[in-house]
């Protein structure tokens, strides 16, 4: 970005990892987020106009395309409107959902409580591979140090999360 001449980039697309927080567009993205990293079979997914948020320091790098090990990845959001979404309305209305809190551990100690499928985060599960949503997630253990795109992380409606990631997962069914 030149200095004293900002540009507006659109993303669409967060990315969490043990160190950066990612903003940016998924390259070749054929249809939601969660589907398209649950099947992608590469070992890094194309990010474009990235931004990067260093978890500690806040610092920021921009770079116009991003390779992302998707084992790295905690959690996903795409910002979207689903609110428009009517079919996906309808089958979430049918949904039983089970309260759970699920914990990152490493790099980055993390939790995150909401609501789940049954079983979602099992490796038989057959409606997923790597990646399950959690709905209104709520998260613990994450200090955002007053940074706005850091803050993103305790307001989202959903999330993606990485199954592999997982420390441990307390089901309260």
């Amino acid at each position: 970005m030149a200095q004293g001449n900002p540009t507006l980039t659109i993303v669409s697309d967060l990315l969490l990892t043990d160190s950066f927080l990612i903003k940016g567009n998924i390259e070749n993205k054929y249809t939601r987020l969660s589907q398209v990293l649950d099947e992608h079979r590469k070992y890094f997914i194309k990010v474009r106009d990235a931004t990067l948020v260093d978890l500690n320091s806040c610092e920021r790098i921009t770079t116009p395309l991003l390779h992302v090990n998707v084992e790295e990845i905690l959690l996903g959001h795409e910002f979207l409107d689903s609110g428009g979404d009517m079919h996906l309305k309808e089958l979430a209305k049918n949904q039983t959902m089970h309260r759970v809190r699920v914990f990152y551990t490493g790099a980055l100690n993390m939790e995150l409580g909401g609501e789940v499928r049954p079983g979602s985060y099992e490796a038989d599960d057959r409606s997923t591979r790597r990646f399950f949503i959690m709905r209104s997630p709520v998260v613990r253990g994450f200090n955002d140090r007053g940074d706005p795109d850091l803050k993103l992380l305790t307001k989202l409606p959903y999330a993606i999360l990485n199954k592999v990631r997982l420390s441990y997962v307390y089901d309260f069914n």
